[in-house]
């Protein structure tokens, strides 16, 4: 490759937050790394994402410790992605729960995403080593699910394809505080490498049906209050259609991949270049946005090889 990747050079450590956005419920955070969330029911703790390794997953563990010594009894991954679900054994939940079409896409690509991921970001690994395999849920849903933890309702739902095809959020009702995985981002970059642009802005709209008084995003702050949750939501929105059409138009005229890129670079890079992770998403999500508007519906299968066959092809 002519150079490396931007994450592979990304090896600073983020700061931690631990952030209560409800009685009860707390989002974990690294300045643009993955997040994770953390239900508190009356018996036992469901927590939402996993991390990337058993030993990034102890540092939300050692955050739960902090503020209750209840069980871990239920683990939901929003997406199958390495770096949200590969940690999983550390929790020693009873039940993980992902959708039917996360659970197939683990099936499908489950391999070659952690392969890719790893070669792409090596830092968010950190203890790779400790990973058993790929992470299998005990149960899946297809629409909706409700799980009860003593009295406290907690609500997963598929509410469209976005980040993935098999997006989960989950919704605290006496809360009102939904966490949304990687379909809503806060000043960070939305990695759309697996996504489905054409779809994502009604997903978002379906969120924000809720009217939820708090979002725990996929990556960057807490979002607590109306006011934070819609400006994330539509500084969403605005992103995944900023990288979208310039795509497309130059799709329709029968450009080539570089020529994309160079168009959406002119679009985000003014907007977006300082959100984290941006340079790291963008070549993925510039050649997913440009097979999508090529007709290509199903994402294609990233891999290892792929990725530096596509880094290649943008840098000439």
């Amino acid at each position: 490759m002519a150079k490396a990747f931007a994450s592979q050079g990304d090896m600073s450590e983020k700061k931690i937050s631990f952030t209560e956005v409800g009685e009860g419920l707390w989002a974990f955070t690294a300045e643009g790394d993955p997040n994770s969330g953390v239900i508190i029911g009356d018996e036992s703790v469901m927590i939402v994402e996993a991390q990337a390794t058993p030993r990034l997953a102890n540092k939300v563990i050692d955050c739960v410790r902090g503020v209750t010594d209840k069980p871990i009894s239920h683990l939901v991954l929003t997406h199958y992605h390495a770096v949200r679900v590969l940690g999983a054994s550390a929790y020693g939940a009873g039940q993980i729960i992902m959708s039917d079409t996360a659970r197939s896409m683990v099936v499908e690509r489950g391999q070659e995403d952690w392969d890719s991921e790893f070669q792409r970001f090596p830092r968010l690994f950190e203890g790779h080593e400790s990973i058993p395999g790929l992470t299998w849920p005990t149960t899946t849903f297809s629409d909706a699910m409700t799980v009860y933890l003593g009295n406290r309702r907690v609500d997963i739902m598929h509410l469209g394809r976005a980040h993935t095809a098999g997006d989960a959020v989950i919704h605290v009702p006496d809360q009102n505080v939904m966490f949304t995985g990687d379909i809503v981002e806060y000043h960070s970059a939305c990695y759309c490498g697996d996504g489905h642009f054409g779809d994502w802005g009604n997903t978002l709209d379906n969120i924000k049906w809720f009217d939820v008084d708090a979002i725990a995003p996929g990556r960057g702050d807490a979002l607590v209050g109306k006011e934070m949750v819609n400006a994330a939501i539509e500084n969403t929105r605005d992103f995944v259609g900023s990288t979208y059409r310039p795509a497309a138009r130059v799709a329709a005229r029968g450009g080539s991949l570089k020529e994309a890129w160079d168009a959406v670079r002119a679009e985000c890079d003014p907007k977006f270049g300082d959100y984290a992770i941006y340079e790291h998403c963008l070549p993925f999500n510039v050649a997913r946005a440009y097979d999508e508007a090529r007709g290509i519906d199903t994402p294609r299968i990233w891999t290892a090889q792929r990725d530096i066959e596509m880094w290649e092809a943008l840098q000439g």
